[in-house]
């Protein structure tokens, strides 16, 4: 399978940043795309609505639905995933994008802040999967992919900010279980990775770094097509970094991707 066109994705935190890149892709192949974020109305700090994205949706090529949803919420999730089977009749793919961010040491880091990160990034994802898992079990090539990192132990990524590498990696664990619980049910469930920097306004969360030290979400958006086109059955488990997947896709040149091809691409975390 090489084209994502008449599948159904349910994409988290899709109005804006990586989780739109990976929407449009998508909606390039015809796919319906469902737009699962709280924005609901413009923020003046923040690009994007779920109904700006899902215009863009369907300006690419694709069937959008926009859905005001909160991850945190188990009824809203319920319900989401619900009106996602009644318009398209069934779900085939799941991203988990969304996620909260906090780079910050144990003193600086208030509780509700900690919290939030918990409940959006790790019982999200969980939340979410759990959700589509009975819908993606009937699907003919289903496939979950995460925005997490490869799981780290090392006490370098642990230091700096405790409760985001918590929540992140997290995320991962919950990957790393799905994959295995669901291993023989022929459902993909992998994590997907940048190796450098990519220009989201996340970017604002880290002192001393811009878009310029790093490549356009494009560069995810095309590694996750690449992964959710490939057959489901025995492909799981895995924690992809998207330079690696363009590669293994016959994709040598990443130049294009650059934001500033005169700036250095600094690494993202979690990865040597």
């Amino acid at each position: 399978m090489t084209t994502l066109s008449g599948k159904t994705l349910f994409i988290t935190g899709a109005s804006r940043g990586i989780g739109l890149a990976i929407a449009l892709r998508a909606a390039r192949d015809g796919a319906n795309v469902v737009i699962a974020a709280k924005s609901d109305v413009p923020n003046p700090k923040l690009p994007g609505t779920i109904h700006t994205a899902a215009k863009a949706v369907e300006e690419a090529g694709g069937r959008a639905l926009a859905i005001k949803c909160d991850i945190r919420e188990e009824g809203e999730v319920k319900d989401a995933v619900a009106k996602t089977v009644a318009a398209f009749g069934g779900l085939d793919v799941l991203v988990n994008n969304a996620s909260a961010i906090w780079l910050r040491g144990a003193l600086d880091t208030p509780m509700k802040r900690f919290d939030l990160m918990q409940q959006v990034n790790a019982r999200g994802s969980f939340l979410c999967a759990q959700a589509c898992l009975p819908h993606l079990l009937q699907a003919d090539n289903p496939h979950i992919l995460t925005l997490c990192p490869p799981p780290s132990l090392d006490p370098k990524w642990w230091a700096p900010h405790t409760g985001y590498t918590l929540a992140k990696m997290g995320m991962s664990f919950i990957t790393l279980g799905l994959a295995a619980e669901f291993r023989e049910r022929n459902i993909a469930i992998n994590g997907l990775w940048p190796r450098t920097l990519i220009a989201t306004d996340a970017l604002n969360m880290i002192p001393g770094v811009s878009g310029g030290n790093g490549r356009s979400p494009a560069i995810m958006a095309d590694a996750a097509h690449a992964i959710l086109t490939r057959p489901a059955a025995g492909f799981s488990g895995r924690f992809l970094i998207d330079d690696e997947v363009l590669y293994e896709a016959g994709v040598s040149d990443l130049s294009g991707y650059a934001v500033d091809p005169s700036q250095p691409l600094l690494p993202d975390l979690f990865l040597d």
